[in-house]
């Protein structure tokens, strides 16, 4: 196959490793400063994948917002935004969401076997369904993307999708925002969850930067030797 793409983990938390709260209200875990380092990594990468989730929840456009960025990257010959990815268990989208209907570029869906059928009829002229196995397998949906000429990916949550990753051994490179707040509560969603990751007490991850961007921490780390390359 082709080389997978270089794949690049992006997340906000709070002090105490939470994503969100348990509120309808969608928790902000960052500031303009972030958002903004956040947009000039998207305008760098070929493909920005997300859970089912979090478009369920969070209903993210998943656009490169600075018209100068957008601009920059028509000049090289490129959608103004990243393809759009997402990774779904049973299928269930809803075609209207802004994941799907905001920009014009390319989205991609890829679905374990089981709710393959549903998603081809939900989806049916707004994306590309990929059946990648029961479950859904990461190590298939990055050899489709290298497939398709995807050389940069960004994976934006939540956290079931960087946990897949993460345990699978897929990412090159970690993102990691820390909030000066706690969630407080257990019932939250966390950055990630219970699983077998590579690094550990013995096989340390490299931490390659820390910057303060107003009230939040960027943590850059290095997760494998292929960091910087891609």
């Amino acid at each position: 196959m082709s080389r997978r793409p270089y794949v690049l983990l992006s997340c906000a938390m709070s002090i105490d490793g939470y994503l969100d709260d348990t509120t309808a209200v969608r928790l902000l875990l960052s500031n303009d400063a972030d958002f903004d380092r956040v947009d000039a990594v998207r305008a760098e990468c070929d493909a920005i994948l997300v859970g089912a989730n979090t478009i369920r929840k969070d209903n993210p456009r998943l656009l490169v917002r600075s018209q100068a960025r957008r601009d920059d990257r028509i000049a090289r010959g490129l959608p103004a935004s990243p393809t759009k990815v997402t990774l779904t268990g049973q299928g269930d989208l809803d075609p209207d969401a802004q994941f799907f209907r905001a920009g014009d570029t390319e989205k991609i869906v890829y679905c374990a076997t089981p709710g393959w059928d549903k998603a081809q009829e939900r989806l049916a002229g707004v994306a590309t369904v990929v059946d990648v196995g029961n479950p859904a397998d990461p190590r298939r949906v990055v050899e489709d993307l290298a497939s398709r000429g995807i050389q940069r990916l960004m994976i934006e949550g939540g956290g079931t999708i960087h946990t897949q990753f993460l345990t699978a051994g897929l990412a090159d490179e970690l993102h990691l925002v820390i909030a000066p707040f706690f969630v407080g509560d257990s019932t939250a969603p966390r950055f990630v969850n219970d699983g077998s990751y590579p690094w550990n007490p013995s096989d340390r991850a490299q931490l390659v930067e820390t910057r303060q961007l107003g009230d939040v921490v960027l943590l850059r780390y290095a997760l494998s030797p292929r960091y910087g390359q891609g």
